[in-house]
């Protein structure tokens, strides 16, 4: 049977070679298309169309699916959800696109509108300082906890980037200044990130109190002796919590706050917003771009504030 024939389920497996060889994605992202896409194929499913062929597939198909997806359980998904599975829809044309399998353009299927705006949680200088000032540093593992918060504000790591760090990226005998590091970031795509000379200053302070031979970076002090003693993003997320509190901060400040603080910082002080997607490893502009309110908002405040229409009478 020629592949146009084959039922669009039927073409799920070649769909995930294709990721995996063509597109390079990692295995979790492989994971997540074939979770949203079998929503799809059920639907087909339930509607006695398994044996609906790509070059079948018309724009009333999507519509109705749209629609069950919107209206699907008593809990409607989300907006953005709903989008997740449109989008891994679009992939599959591609998919078939590339393959010369005749099917419906990609480009036909339409994203919802989010109601209103992305909210990004960030902190502004002044809530940094307090931050980084709540870990009490006469204490090792108080130490440890104002390099890990040094460490996410100069650098922008992911917490999941950051726990993965090992004593010997970190070679800071001979670094006097700042430090950069190559790390293997989200969708293994390696990249380099830069730690400034206060997050180096605070790095070798903490790393004189370890005398142990453990491999990761950042450890537990309490840990077992006999079991591997790496902070995970949870004990992070936690103790993160506890100094924003004492810090008198937003309760939901998270480690992807710090995150959100040093993108924004930069792009406040005139950083290139290709340069941001760069120091973040985002792999599509358009995810940088949920930063670019924050600048606009400034840009807004500075006109409100220093142009007066330049004495125009009415």
């Amino acid at each position: 049977m020629q592949e146009s024939e084959k039922p669009i389920p039927d073409h799920l497996t070649d769909f995930l070679d294709w990721l995996d060889i063509e597109r390079g994605l990692s295995n979790k992202s492989q994971e997540n298309y074939s979770k949203f896409l079998k929503k799809f194929l059920v639907w087909l499913k339930e509607n006695k169309l398994d044996d609906l062929k790509p070059h079948q597939i018309s724009p009333a198909h999507i519509w109705d699916y749209k629609v069950y997806l919107s209206r699907q359980s008593k809990t409607p998904l989300k907006k953005s959800t709903q989008n997740y599975y449109l989008i891994a829809l679009r992939s599959f044309l591609n998919f078939f696109a590339d393959r010369d399998i005749i099917t419906l353009p990609a480009e036909k299927i339409k994203l919802g509108k989010n109601k209103g705006e992305k909210t990004v949680h960030f902190l502004n200088l002044e809530q940094i300082k307090k931050l980084l000032a709540a870990p009490n540093t006469s204490k090792r593992a108080g130490l440890r906890d104002r390099a890990i918060l040094e460490s996410l504000f100069s650098t922008g790591l992911r917490i999941a980037e950051l726990v993965s760090l090992n004593k010997e990226q970190i070679r800071l005998k001979a670094i006097t200044k700042d430090l950069e590091v190559g790390i293997i970031g989200k969708g293994n795509y390696p990249r380099t990130v830069y730690f400034s000379e206060r997050s180096v200053k605070w790095l070798k302070k903490y790393l004189k109190t370890r005398q142990d031979k453990e491999k990761a970076l950042f450890i537990n002090y309490q840990g077992r002796k006999d079991a591997s003693r790496r902070l995970t993003a949870c004990y992070i997320e936690r103790i993160l919590k506890r100094y924003a509190l004492l810090a008198g901060l937003p309760v939901n400040t998270t480690p992807h706050t710090i995150r959100h603080s040093f993108a924004t910082d930069l792009l406040s002080k005139g950083a290139d917003l290709r340069l941001i997607q760069e120091f973040l490893g985002h792999r599509n502009i358009a995810t940088t771009q949920i930063y670019t309110h924050v600048t606009n908002k400034r840009l807004r405040d500075v006109h409100r504030q220093f142009h007066s229409g330049g004495g125009l009478d009415e």
